[in-house]
């Protein structure tokens, strides 16, 4: 059986020493000191690691079964949820008036990490439910809000998001399912979908389906998408179930991973719907869930990959294979175990300080939505800015990450004892889903950079810019700002690349958006590294904290500043190579 060590102690550096929450004002942070936060995430490191993971082979193994129309989850999967339900682990976040707890959105990020690294399959049954709820919650009537918050809060009831059709992935604009208005004010939705996660499964009362279709008079393209929320059965006045809707579940997708979570094809006949939002809006009530999603997904990225690197230092601090090239380590044995060898350290410490600077990131993120609920707008459109950078980046790191932790184990990886393939099975979906991230590259150069007349990317590079005036002198200028200046200096000039050729010639920019949204995300983690390493130098000046935490945590940030950052040279150089190596070949010769 793998293992996994919840990051309490990371999380709480990250939260006091780095973000400060205690004391940056936001409504409901005054409440959030370092004993109410550990106290949290201690109750929420149990639940993952002593009922989650657990089950985290057991769902790989058996998948979900669809018997006679009803999909059925593995074994533990059932008294699990309830456990998360009952210690309103679901509500953590959410409003007061409709159940919730009311906490800041950062801790349920960071309470969301553990979950997903002990059980990542589990977990999307009722984070796609936080998704739906904050779309009913931020674009429902007052009815609606009340009808379906509650029961969603508590995960009586679970939530989905419907965008994909066979034919129409990211093109939505070209999607077939229908809506027809009633006298009653509802629609009938007529239609199929594809790829629903969690679209059906026996841990809920009802399922509440939020379906993108066309109405009639919106014209073509994405403009004519409204949004509507879609029960599996009906819901009486008096707030009881009703009848089965027209929703039925066609198939389970077999999939390379994610298991234990139930991938639907949704089959729509003549299904009640109603409204959510405004009519041929439903792509911006949408986005309320898919920006969510999206920094979700970045968090399972690299959440998956945790488990994976605690695994592999294990398994190189045991297995013992070859001596030292310096001289025997362990003489009492036969052989030296794998950690004393270079090549490994190099693997682990990729791992480590990928894993760690992600973290920053996305806590983070989480705090700058925080600001954005608090009505910060420069604050979301950094966020918004970021969000394409923090999905994309962290999912393909992520995934390499999972895979060099299999690596180390050798062959004993491949084979499935150890348990090493799930972790990389399961990450491979997230530089998938919610936007491909070919897809989140082409949205942060052709969308993002220019948004408010480039006003958020300017405001990146003034953060970054301050930050770099303000330690360039200290103990960790050398090491932390240095590099980042450098670093920083390679995304600019490959943004005035793209801002001068751009125009002329759309193809050099988006033929080198995906090396730009790894730059981007090199900076990004180079920063949350050197933001690290400042709260990591000034608690050991002062005599705070674990002196042996404080000093690994800025030798792993140098090793990131050395060994990683550098990587903006290449992405730069591959940006301002232009679209001729890209485009060269007619299609017919590959």
């Amino acid at each position: 059986m793998t293992i996994y060590i919840p990051p309490v102690r990371d999380m709480q550096f990250l939260l006091h020493d780095v973000l400060k929450l205690s004391q940056s004002g936001l409504p409901g942070y005054e409440d959030l000191d370092p004993d109410f936060t550990e106290a949290i995430l201690d109750a929420a490191g149990k639940l993952a690691t002593e009922v989650l993971a657990p089950l985290n082979a057991v769902g790989d193994r058996q998948g979900c079964r669809l018997e006679n129309g009803v999909v059925r989850t593995p074994d533990g999967f059932d008294k699990a949820f309830e456990a998360m339900k009952e210690g309103g682990w679901t509500a953590l976040d959410c409003d007061p008036a409709y159940g919730g707890q009311g906490m800041p959105y950062v801790m349920g990020v960071a309470t969301g990490e553990m979950f997903v690294s002990a059980n990542m399959a589990f977990n999307m049954y009722q984070g796609l439910t936080h998704g739906a709820y904050s779309a009913i919650h931020a674009h429902g009537t007052e009815d609606q809000k009340r009808t379906y918050l509650p029961k969603m809060v508590s995960c009586d009831w679970t939530g989905t998001m419907n965008l994909t059709e066979p034919h129409s992935g990211t093109d939505l604009g070209i999607l077939r399912t229908k809506a027809e208005p009633q006298d009653d004010g509802s629609y009938r939705i007529t239609g199929q979908k594809i790829f629903i996660s969690a679209g059906d499964h026996d841990l809920a009362e009802n399922v509440i389906h939020l379906v993108l279709a066309k109405a009639p008079g919106g014209g073509e393209g994405t403009r004519g998408i409204s949004l509507f929320i879609v029960p599996k059965f009906l819901v009486n006045a008096d707030g009881s179930l009703g009848e089965r809707n027209g929703v039925s579940v066609g198939a389970l997708e077999h999939k390379m991973g994610i298991h234990g979570n139930a991938t639907c094809v949704m089959n729509y006949d003549n299904a009640k719907g109603w409204l959510l939002g405004d009519i041929h809006k439903g792509m911006r009530a949408m986005f309320t869930m898919m920006n969510e999603a999206r920094l979700g997904v970045g968090l399972q990225g690299y959440a998956c990959a945790v488990p994976a690197y605690q695994n592999a230092v294990a398994y190189a601090k045991d297995r013992l294979q070859g001596r030292a090239v310096t001289g025997a380590q362990n003489a009492a044995g036969a052989a030296d175990p794998l950690i004393v060898h270079p090549d490994i350290r190099r693997s682990l410490m990729d791992q480590k300080s990928f894993l760690e600077g992600a973290r920053m990131l996305v806590l983070w993120g989480a705090h700058m939505i925080d600001k954005a609920h608090g009505g910060d707008a420069d604050a979301e459109g950094l966020v918004s800015l970021l969000t394409p950078v923090i999905k994309g980046f962290l999912t393909d790191k992520g995934f390499q990450t999972a895979v060099l932790a299999q690596q180390v184990f050798g062959g004993h990886g491949y084979i499935e004892e150890h348990g090493m393939s799930q972790f990389v099975r399961d990450a491979r979906i997230t530089m998938i889903y919610e936007g491909a991230n070919g897809v989140q590259a082409l949205d942060l150069v052709g969308r993002k950079l220019a948004q408010d007349g480039g006003k958020h990317v300017m405001a990146f590079f003034d953060m970054v810019k301050t930050f770099c005036k303000q330690h360039g002198e200290g103990p960790i200028g050398a090491d932390f700002v240095a590099p980042l200046k450098a670093a920083s200096k390679d995304l600019q000039t490959a943004a005035m690349f793209f801002m001068e050729r751009g125009m002329k010639n759309p193809d050099d920019a988006l033929s080198g958006s995906y090396d730009f949204m790894h730059l981007f995300g090199h900076v990004a983690l180079g920063l949350m590294w050197a933001q690290m390493a400042v709260a990591a130098q000034e608690a050991l000046n002062t005599g705070q904290g674990d002196p042996a935490f404080l000093k690994t945590k800025l030798a792993t940030g140098r090793y990131y500043m050395k060994r990683q950052l550098p990587m903006t040279g290449t992405h730069l150089a591959r940006i301002q190579s232009g679209s001729a190596p890209v485009m060269e070949l007619e299609a017919e010769a590959f």
